[in-house]
């Protein structure tokens, strides 16, 4: 038990540079607190004091604002940053070194008492308010970009950005716990701006017949230009 605990102290104090010492990761981190109540609630609940498991869990919920179902699954080292408004339904699993932010959901889409919640693997990261839903499984090293709705099951070493998610594979692993946000893909930009071009290739090879319209341009960095954005 003792080792459980440093190792999960000694988790957010990897990933979070804020964290500044041990004391301060023990009083202050309610997604360390909530990830420890939970460990005693899942014990109740596979021993069958069901009832009793679930009131811990609630109870958890209102000093934390982070609800984990009794029935859930967590690996170890499992980091959960501010950790308000996050949801993880009584069939999910949550691997080895995982890192979850806030407003993020691992939720159920059927009323029936199967497997309804997601599986992630190893070495997953889930970015703010991100909603992963159903029975599907996320791969091991992969991340799941701000406020995305992942609904389908993705690869290894995967990123999945938007709504609903769309899934890129990554040409090589990178290191273990990814925290990188800011450098996720833009697929449906990237995808407008190549249509952006071809258009304004086909009106070159028009001899200037539209040259009446607004012209927008490509994206720089995320920033489109236009001549005139009237509306």
């Amino acid at each position: 038990m003792l080792r459980t605990i440093r190792n999960d102290v000694q988790s957010v104090l990897e990933r979070d540079p804020a964290a500044r010492n041990v004391l301060e990761v023990l009083l202050c981190y309610s997604g360390l607190h909530a990830i420890w109540a939970h460990r005693l609630s899942h014990k109740l609940w596979v021993g069958g004091f069901k009832l009793i498991a679930r009131w811990v869990s609630q109870t958890t919920r209102g000093l934390t604002g982070i609800e984990i179902h009794p029935g859930a699954t967590l690996g170890q080292n499992f980091f959960i940053d501010h950790g308000m408004g996050v949801v993880i339904g009584e069939t999910a699993e949550v691997g080895n070194n995982v890192t979850i932010y806030h407003g993020v959901t691992l939720g159920g889409t059927s009323s029936k008492k199967i497997k309804r919640h997601p599986t992630l693997e190893d070495n997953v990261v889930v970015g703010a308010g991100a909603k992963v839903l159903g029975a599907i499984t996320i791969g091991k090293g992969s991340r799941i970009g701000a406020n995305a709705v992942v609904v389908k099951s993705s690869p290894p070493n995967s990123v999945i950005i938007g709504v609903p998610g769309q899934v890129l594979i990554r040409s090589h692993e990178h290191t273990p716990i990814d925290l990188d946000h800011n450098l996720m893909p833009d697929a449906i930009g990237d995808t407008v701006a190549a249509l952006v071009s071809h258009v304004e290739e086909l009106e070159k090879r028009l001899n200037g017949h539209f040259s009446n319209s607004p012209a927008l341009h490509m994206s720089d960095h995320g920033v489109w230009h236009g001549e005139d954005f009237a509306i």
